[in-house]
């Protein structure tokens, strides 16, 4: 029985996570962390925020994933923006009917500490999907120093069918 186009609510989940090194930016949705020794190792500008909330907003929709869409053999996606990945992906939720309601993002790095960027990040990912601030969730984690020289991300969110 086929009937997913009908559902009213859809979960989507994403992660992402790129190893670290010297002498790169490091950019946590769509925010550039100050104080990185740092950043992510990337083909497009790395931002594993984004890159999850992008795989989260495909997922939900079954659509697979932001490297059938930006593959990273691509030239042409060198360096690119993560904001244009999930706008992207943003696109393809809304034609297909549905709209995000709320997200939950969770980044692993052991430093430099992301507290003090918590209402930064929350906003520009608010602007990205159209959301109130109080709808995106954030939380830091370290990895207890299991993996220092990565950065990972995991975003859960709701898709709700739009009227």
């Amino acid at each position: 029985m086929t009937h997913s186009h009908t559902l009213p609510y859809r979960i989507g989940f994403g992660e992402d996570a790129h190893r670290l090194s010297g002498g790169r930016p490091l950019i946590l949705g769509g925010v550039p962390i100050p104080n990185a020794e740092k950043g992510a190792v990337a083909h497009s500008d790395g931002d594993a925020v984004l890159h999850a909330l992008a795989d989260a907003l495909l997922s939900g929709l079954a659509l697979g994933d932001i490297g059938q869409y930006f593959p990273d053999t691509d030239a042409a996606h060198k360096g690119l923006d993560s904001a244009v990945i999930v706008a992207r992906a943003l696109e393809l939720v809304r034609e297909r009917g549905y709209v995000p309601a709320n997200v939950a993002l969770v980044v692993t790095l052991d430093r430099p500490k992301l507290g003090p960027l918590r209402a930064a990040i929350a906003q520009n990912v608010a602007l990205l999907l159209g959301l109130p601030e109080s709808e995106v969730g954030v939380s830091f984690k370290t990895s207890e120093g299991l993996a220092p020289e990565h950065v990972q991300t995991r975003v859960t969110l709701l898709l709700v069918r739009s009227a």
